[in-house]
C-alpha cells in the first residue's frame, strides 16, 4: 500500500540505533527525505548510507543531543532548510537504568527524565512552529507499555513515558485546527538482534546485565505471542500514525505494540 510518504521530511530523533534505526529503515522504503539526529553520529551516518540504498529520496545525519533545547532548534532548521518543510517529527529516543525505586538516586532521576520527557518537550515545540505555518503535521512519539502499567525496577523511566502519552494527547487537542496529528505508539521489551543496530549509548549494549538469553526466553514464553519484541516489529505503527493518508483521521491516540503484555482499552 501506498502510504503516501514518498518526498515527505522526516525527523527521527536517535535514528541511528534499534528501534530508531529500524523506524530510519522503514521511512526509507517510503521514500521520503530523513533527518537522523542522533548523538552518535558514526552509527548514525551508516543508518543514513544504508537508506539512501534503501530507497529514501535524501537522508541527512545531524548530531543532536535531544536534551539541549538550542541543539535541538538547529536541527529542526537545517531540515526545514535542506528539505522545504517538516511533515513528520518521531521522538523516539528513550533511556532507562533498570533497579528498583529505593536503589536509584537523584542524578539518576535527573537522566531519565531529561532523555525520556525533556527531549520531547523540546523536538515538539521546537516543530510546532513550522507545522503550524504549513497547517499540516504528523509527530509520533515512542513511549512504553511501562507507562501503562506499573513496572518493576521503571518506576521513573514509566512516570515519565506517562507523561509523553498525556502530553501528546494535550498537543494533539491543541493542535488539531492546524492539521496537527499527535499520537503514540508504546512497545514492550524489543531488543535488536545484531550488535550492530545499537550504539554505544544504548541500554542495550549492556542488556546481558538485566535480560540474560535465558531470561528473554522465560518472558516470551509468558506473552500472549510467545515472542520477544524486535526493532521491525514497531516500524508498522509508526509509519500508520505518520501517515495523512491512511491515519488522518487519527489523533491523540496511544497503541501498544509489544506482543500482548499490555490489553487496555
Amino acid at each position: 500500500m501506498d502510504l503516501g510518504l514518498q518526498g515527505k521530511s522526516v525527523i527521527i530523533t536517535g535514528g541511528g540505533s534499534n528501534i530508531g534505526r529500524a523506524i530510519t529503515l522503514g521511512f526509507a522504503r517510503e521514500g521520503a527525505n530523513l533527518t537522523v539526529a542522533d548523538i552518535a553520529v558514526e552509527q548514525a551516518e551508516q543508518v543514513a548510507e544504508e537508506a539512501r540504498k534503501l530507497g529514501a529520496s535524501d537522508a541527512q545525519v545531524i548530531q543532536t543531543d535531544v536534551t539541549d533545547f538550542d541543539a535541538v532548534g538547529k536541527m529542526v532548521e537545517a531540515a526545514r532548510k535542506k528539505y522545504g518543510r517538516i511533515d513528520v517529527l518521531v521522538n523516539n529516543v528513550g533511556w532507562d537504568r533498570l533497579m528498583f525505586f529505593s536503589k536509584t538516586t537523584p542524578d539518576l532521576w535527573e537522566r531519565i527524565i531529561q532523555i525520556n520527557f525533556l527531549s520531547v518537550l523540546n523536538c515538539t515545540k521546537q516543530v510546532l512552529d513550522t507545522m503550524i505555518e504549513q497547517k499540516e503535521g504528523a509527530i509520533v512519539s515512542i513511549s512504553s507499555d511501562a507507562s501503562r502499567q506499573g513496572e518493576p525496577t521503571e518506576a521513573v523511566y514509566g512516570g515519565m513515558k506517562a507523561a509523553v502519552n498525556s502530553f501528546m494527547k494535550t498537543v494533539a487537542r491543541e493542535n488539531g485546527r492546524f492539521g496537527i496529528r499527535c499520537n503514540v505508539v508504546c512497545p514492550g521489551i524489543t531488543v535488536a538482534e545484531k550488535p550492530e543496530e545499537l550504539s554505544e549509548q544504548s541500554m542495550w549494549k549492556t542488556r546481558d546485565v538485566d535480560f540474560s538469553e535465558d531470561q528473554l526466553e522465560k518472558i516470551a514464553k509468558v506473552m500472549p505471542l510467545k515472542k520477544i519484541g524486535r526493532p521491525d516489529d514497531i516500524v508498522g505503527a509508526v509509519l500508520y500514525f505518520a501517515s495523512n493518508k491512511v491515519a488522518g483521521h487519527a489523533t491523540g491516540q496511544v497503541l501498544s505494540v509489544s506482543g500482548g503484555y499490555s490489553m487496555i482499552g
